[in-house]
């Protein structure tokens, strides 16, 4: 069964949700609660997106059991901390400067090549995919169909930021050590470790999105 929240959890003795528990968990609150968080930095738990990140790599199952305790704790499977997002902007700008200064890229390049992976790669693709696999999943897979009982949008972009990490680092830092000795070449290597490495990490993606 998919991920999905039910406000029929939080009903009381009489079978009917209080208007303090309704507001709270309406999509508008959460939304409010995540943006409000983003920067008041000594807030956020730096320490744990860290360690989700580490484990996006060696064991991302544990990154998702930690969804099934939040939706436990606190009745919600999007992340409410964006500490995890904040890293992963660090390591987006971080990490285009250093492709760009291998390729050897002028500043207004470097900053195009920022704009595009930041607001195409990352933000306009996940979109896409994010909505794409929600409306699917609350369409065709939720088992019980019900407006009480879906996935939500914010979930399903959690999932998307989570598999975008690993492949930024396959593509955006462990691909420079290869680029200009290796792939750039015009050889049969170059061609071969530049599509494999690609093909790592798009298959690492689809693997991360597929976990339960």
């Amino acid at each position: 069964m998919l991920p999905s929240t039910s406000v029929n959890s939080s009903m009381q003795g009489n079978g009917a949700l209080n208007s303090r528990d309704a507001a709270r968990h309406t999509a508008g609150a959460k939304r409010y609660k995540y943006l409000r968080r983003l920067f008041r930095f000594r807030q956020m738990d730096f320490e744990f997106a860290a360690w989700q990140m580490l484990y996006l790599f060696t064991s991302p199952q544990r990154v998702y059991r930690n969804f099934h305790y939040r939706k436990q704790t606190k009745d919600q499977w999007a992340r409410d901390d964006p500490a995890f997002l904040v890293l992963l902007s660090v390591w987006l700008c971080v990490s285009t400067v250093g492709f760009g200064f291998v390729l050897d890229m002028g500043f207004f390049k470097m900053i195009k090549l920022l704009l595009w992976v930041v607001f195409i790669d990352c933000v306009g693709v996940g979109l896409l995919i994010s909505t794409l696999m929600w409306f699917i999943s609350n369409k065709y897979l939720v088992r019980r169909q019900s407006r009480d009982c879906d996935v939500e949008w914010g979930y399903a972009f959690d999932v998307h930021l989570n598999a975008f990490y690993p492949l930024l680092v396959i593509l955006h830092f462990i691909q420079l050590f290869f680029i200009n000795h290796v792939i750039l070449t015009d050889t049969f290597i170059g061609y071969l470790v530049g599509n494999t490495l690609w093909l790592i990490a798009v298959g690492y993606y689809i693997y991360v999105i597929s976990i339960k």
